[in-house]
């Protein structure tokens, strides 16, 4: 039998976080959204209200990012684990990206990262145990292997690129506190995200994708919930591709 965790999500109104959300309530879990749109969060899945609450919160704030766990913690008495897959996209070329775009990428994506963490973890390290999954992008990989780049900009890859580095040095940080950090590497995936692909664009991905499809929302959901569940109990500081084999497609 699973035992029963408190989780944090992150994002969870659309798209991966959405359907993240929806696969531990339907395994039992108790589940904490956290979105920019909590009500469209809370709309979206639809729950009882038993198990399931919504907060609103920018994760690249501070104060937001430790007022989401207080209210977890109000709620359900503690957090077992995080899935943090809010993200902002940017796809503006070099040429006309400009210091305040940048910025703000990397300030929502990795400090955002490290904020949602470091308020986690806090709760976490007194109780020696937990596990935080963060989120990269297979468009960091793609300019070594040659597989699908997706429509990522310099802003989006680099602060895609840190996560890695940042999974890393908490996994080394907070491991011997019994808490793992582990990422995930989607590939193109049906979300939000990839709204304004043409067709002819979507076509072409599915060409360099060996399996022959773009990712699920579910299909890296799926991934998470692994990394957070005691199967994965010994894995720590690893960055895990999921894109249908894109990568050396």
């Amino acid at each position: 039998m699973v035992a029963r965790m408190t989780v944090l999500v992150t994002g969870a109104a659309s798209g991966i976080g959405n359907a993240s959300a929806r696969q531990l309530l339907d395994a039992g879990h108790d589940v904490v959204g956290v979105d920019l749109d909590a009500d469209s969060a809370r709309a979206n899945l639809k729950t009882s209200g038993q198990t399931f609450e919504a907060v609103s919160a920018d994760i690249s704030r501070e104060e937001d990012c430790n007022t989401a766990v207080q209210k977890t913690i109000s709620r359900f008495g503690k957090i077992d684990a995080l899935i943090h897959w809010a993200a902002k996209h940017s796809s503006t070329p070099w040429s006309d990206l400009r210091a305040e775009e940048f910025n703000r990428i990397l300030t929502v994506n990795v400090t955002g990262s490290f904020l949602i963490a470091r308020a986690v973890a806090e709760h976490m390290v007194p109780r020696k145990s937990g596990a935080i999954v963060l989120t990269s992008s297979t468009s960091v990989n793609a300019g070594t292997t040659g597989g699908a780049a997706g429509s990522g900009g310099p802003a989006y890859v680099s602060s895609k690129a840190a996560i890695v580095g940042l999974v890393r040095t908490l996994a080394r940080s907070l491991g011997p506190s019994g808490i793992r950090v582990n990422g995930i590497s989607p590939g193109v995936t049906e979300t939000p995200m990839i709204a304004n692909y043409s067709e002819e664009n979507r076509a072409l991905q599915k060409t360099r994708i060996p399996l022959g499809r773009l990712g699920q929302p579910e299909d890296i959901a799926s991934v998470g919930a692994f990394l957070i569940s005691e199967a994965s109990s010994y894995i720590n500081g690893e960055v895990i591709i999921v894109d249908g084999g894109s990568v050396f497609g």
